[in-house]
């Protein structure tokens, strides 16, 4: 047990640089929960968002039930912003999904994501030292970490302290896609841990 441990804080470790701005994003092929494989290769030349999910975390729902997040899904998405929301609990840990329950809980929240994926091993939550639900990386059309960090700067539960938060990622997208340097391009992201085996 303790070597298993050991090796998965390992595997987290090495991986929390991974999404250091200013580096190459790493790429992955992952399933949606449409059955369709999403490659970050695939979207070199868009700018993309990676949104960590769990609807089972009270953090997670702040912004859902606020209709915090699905706003920037939107807003973002309309402006040709590919938004990528990632389940990376495994199986048999709060927070895992399958491809229909995933389907259910976009039509019940109202995502205005591209696309849910489905990192069932996963592989990409670790790969990119995912700690906390929700956390977000903003990568640019040439593949690299613009953003890493929290959604906001208010890490509470209460949908009230959404009003008068400073929205990191809306301010790192309208900075970056304006050919601005991103002013606050690394936070502490706060939420539910990530449910990895």
């Amino acid at each position: 047990m303790r070597v298993v441990l050991f090796t998965l804080l390992a595997l987290c470790a090495g991986a929390a640089h991974a999404a250091d701005v200013g580096k190459p994003a790493p790429d992955f092929a992952v399933a949606d929960s449409n059955g369709k494989s999403h490659k970050l290769a695939e979207y070199k030349g868009k700018w993309v968002v990676l949104e960590w999910l769990n609807h089972g975390c009270p953090y997670v729902r702040k912004h859902y039930d606020g209709q915090n997040m699905q706003a920037s899904q939107k807003r973002w998405s309309e402006k040709g912003v590919v938004w990528l929301s990632i389940i990376s609990s495994a199986p048999g840990k709060q927070g895992h999904s399958t491809p229909e329950k995933a389907n259910a809980d976009a039509k019940q929240y109202g995502s205005a994501a591209t696309a849910i994926l489905l990192d069932t091993d996963s592989k990409v939550g670790l790969a990119y030292g995912a700690r906390t639900t929700p956390e977000i990386v903003v990568i640019n059309p040439e593949g690299v970490v613009v953003y890493s960090g929290a959604m906001d700067d208010k890490p509470t539960t209460d949908q009230a302290d959404l009003k008068g938060a400073t929205n990191y990622v809306d301010a790192a997208l309208t900075e970056a896609m304006g050919g601005k340097p991103v002013t606050t391009a690394s936070t502490k992201p706060y939420g539910c841990s990530v449910k990895y085996p």
